[in-house]
């Protein structure tokens, strides 16, 4: 049987955060398998990386919120002759809204993707991530450390991200697979329009753009840090907000998904 060949697996990767993070690994000489549900972007980003002369990314088409989909990118990426070395865990959405009042299908669905998705790809590959020695880099977001009233269920599913990552980063580290979540604060991209954001203006020192995010959290799987956290502002609050009184914090996440709306 031949060797299968490691990649770096990318979902999300069409566009913002995902497809920066494509970028930055091809750049760093690893052959990276693109995965999202718009081909044609994938495919342009596929093209736009291999033209720099990287290797030419693996395109695969896919809806990775499907219950099978670990079972599904498994048997394509061996078909292809392919494994993982580190899995990247993009993929994922928010709403902008009272719970009560958007709609549960979408919520759940939020749910499926952010939370069971990147459970399933963090633990689908994890023989072949232990063999290789390789890592697992989860997007979480600076909105896991806080409860979100306002994006109630998309700020949890981040804690839920922040916290599993955190204990496998402890688990597999013995075994020599370095784990990382990636924490970040406000990113100008499609997410906003997704999640209904109609209030596109963001701090300006809390702000990060998508490829400067993405740098930091290679070079934190790199050095297997525990938590990144793109930007000295968005670490205070990280800090601060388990020193302030819950309520208040609460009231002031409020506040701010309020705006947005």
């Amino acid at each position: 049987m031949a060797e299968l060949r490691p990649v770096t697996l990318i979902t999300g990767a069409s566009a913002g955060i995902g497809s920066a993070l494509a970028r930055v690994f091809a750049a760093n000489g690893h052959e990276v398998v693109l995965v999202a549900r718009r081909e044609q972007l994938l495919t342009h980003l596929a093209d736009e990386i291999a033209a720099t002369g990287a290797p030419k990314p693996t395109v695969l088409r896919a809806d990775v919120s499907r219950i099978d989909a670990g079972r599904r990118l498994g048997e394509a990426l061996s078909a292809a002759g392919l494994e993982p070395e580190i899995v990247v865990n993009n993929a994922g959405f928010g709403l902008v809204g009272d719970a009560v009042n958007l709609d549960r299908g979408e919520q759940l669905a939020m749910i499926d993707l952010n939370v069971r998705t990147l459970t399933d790809l963090s633990l689908a590959f994890a023989d072949a991530l232990v063999r290789r020695k390789g890592g697992i880099l989860n997007v979480a977001s600076v909105a896991g450390f806080l409860p979100g009233p306002g994006m109630a269920v998309y700020y949890a599913s981040k804690a839920y991200v922040l916290s599993f990552t955190e204990a496998l980063h402890h688990e597999l580290a013995p075994k020599g697979v370095r784990v990382t979540a990636l924490c970040p604060g406000p990113v100008p991209t499609e997410f906003q329009a997704r999640a209904g954001v109609k209030a596109m203006k963001f701090p300006r020192t809390l702000t990060r753009s998508a490829e400067r995010v993405a740098a930091e959290g290679y070079q934190g799987l790199k050095e297997n840090r525990r938590v990144v956290v793109p930007g000295t502002p968005n670490k205070l609050i990280t800090t601060l907000v388990g020193l302030f009184p819950r309520a208040y914090v609460l009231k002031m996440a409020g506040a701010r998904n309020k705006d947005r709306s």
